[in-house]
C-alpha cells in the first residue's frame, strides 16, 4: 500500500455471475493503482460464485448478504463493511484496462466539491461505441428524462473523440461510478427502495442538491457489456425505469417545481402507454401503468425523503432546459451535440 495515494475500494456486486466474475475480474486485478482493494459483495447468490472467487482468488475480500437486496440494498450492506477513501461501484460485467483508476481520481483530488465522477463508458461488444448505460455522461431534460452525451434514447454515438473533455454533468452511470467515501455516507448511500435502475441518478442528484459536483473523466474508459441483469426488453425494467424516475422527480425537486413537473410527466407517461399498446406491446403498457400505481402508493413513504434543501432544477449543471423526448421523436435529433 502507498499511503501517498487515498484508498480506492473496487467493489463488484454479484448475483450468480459465476461466468461474468471468471471472465472479467482477472483484469480488474491487473489494475494499476498502488492503493488499491477489491471486493466482491455477494447478494446473497445460489449457483457457486462465492466458492468460485474464494477458490480462483483468494487474495479478493468477498462480504456476503443473505439474500438479493438489488443494486442499491446490496451495495448499501456490503460498503458498510468496507474501509477506504473511495468507493468504485463496478458491474459484474466491466471490462477495464491496467490504467482506468488513476485519471479519475487525479480529477476528483483536484476539488474538494466533486462528489462523484465516471470514465468513459464503451460497448464491450463493439469499443468504437459508446454504451447506453453512461456513455460520456448522464444528463437529464427538464421533464426528469434521463439521457447521455453519446446516447440518446436507444440510439448510441460512434466515439470520434467528440467527447474527450473533462466536465461537469448530472449523473454518473452506476455501471463504474467512483464516489468519495464521506460522501456516500453523507447522503446515506443508495435508495434501497428503487431496489434497481436509476439509483444512481437519484444519489447524484441528491449530492447536487448539497452543491457537490458529479464529473466525467474522459482519459480513462472501460467497456460494459450491459444488460447482463435485466435485457432491455424486459417489462420489469420497463417498470422499475417508470417508477424510479418519478421517485428520483418526488425525491429532489424544489416544492414550487414538483407539482407541475410531475403531472406533465403523467400526461407523458400516458402517451408512452398508449404507444404500447398501439404497438402490440400490452406487457409493456402494464408495467407503465403498474409503475403509476407503485408511485402513488408510496407517495407518503417516498415524501418523507424528501430533504430539507432543494437546488432549483434549472440551475443545476447537466440539464437540458426542453424536452429531449419532443427533440428525438418530433424534431429528429439524435446526437446530442444537436441537443446543446
Amino acid at each position: 500500500m502507498n499511503n501517498n495515494h487515498p484508498s480506492v475500494a473496487v467493489v463488484i456486486l454479484n448475483w450468480n455471475g459465476r461466468e461474468l466474475l471468471k471472465t472479467f475480474l482477472p483484469q480488474v486485478i491487473q489494475s494499476k493503482y498502488p492503493n488499491l482493494k477489491i471486493v466482491v459483495g455477494d447478494n446473497g447468490s445460489t449457483d457457486d460464485s462465492v466458492e468460485f472467487v474464494k477458490r480462483e482468488f483468494p487474495t479478493i475480500e468477498v462480504i456476503e448478504n443473505r439474500l438479493n437486496l438489488g443494486f442499491a440494498g446490496g451495495y448499501n450492506e456490503v460498503l458498510l463493511q468496507v474501509d477506504a477513501d473511495y468507493f468504485v461501484l463496478l458491474n459484474s460485467d466491466v471490462s477495464v484496462p491496467e490504467n482506468w483508476i488513476q485519471p479519475v481520481i487525479d480529477l476528483m483530488e483536484s476539488d474538494d466539491l466533486i462528489a462523484a465522477a465516471q470514465p468513459k463508458i464503451k460497448w464491450y461488444q463493439d469499443q468504437q461505441q459508446f454504451e447506453y448505460a453512461g456513455a460520456a455522461g448522464g444528463f437529464l431534460d427538464r421533464f426528469g428524462f434521463p439521457f447521455c452525451r453519446g446516447r440518446i434514447f436507444n440510439v448510441i454515438e460512434t466515439d470520434h473523440g467528440q467527447y474527450d473533455d473533462n466536465c461537469e454533468i448530472f449523473w454518473a452511470s452506476g455501471a463504474a461510478l467512483f464516489i468519495k467515501r464521506k460522501c456516500w455516507f453523507e447522503v446515506s448511500g443508495l435508495d434501497a427502495d428503487f431496489f434497481a435502475h436509476m439509483e444512481e441518478i437519484d444519489i447524484c442528484w441528491r449530492l447536487k442538491n448539497l452543491g457537490y459536483k458529479i464529473m466525467y473523466c474522459h482519459e480513462a474508459e472501460v467497456y460494459h457489456v450491459g444488460g447482463a441483469t435485466l435485457n432491455t426488453e424486459n417489462p420489469h425494467k420497463t417498470f422499475l425505469n417508470f417508477r424510479n424516475n418519478l421517485y428520483i422527480l418526488q425525491k429532489n425537486l424544489p416544492e414550487n417545481e414538483l407539482l407541475s413537473l410531475l403531472f406533465c410527466r403523467i400526461w407523458i407517461d400516458f402517451v408512452a402507454w398508449i404507444h404500447f399498446l398501439l404497438t402490440g406491446k400490452p406487457k409493456f403498457a402494464w408495467a407503465v401503468s403498474k409503475a403509476h400505481f407503485e408511485f402513488f402508493r408510496n407517495l407518503t413513504k417516498t415524501s418523507r425523503k424528501r430533504k430539507d434543501k432543494q437546488m432549483p432544477f434549472n440551475e443545476l449543471t447537466g440539464v437540458y432546459h426542453s424536452s429531449v423526448v419532443w427533440a428525438f421523436f418530433v424534431i429528429g435529433y439524435r446526437k446530442f451535440s444537436q441537443l446543446f
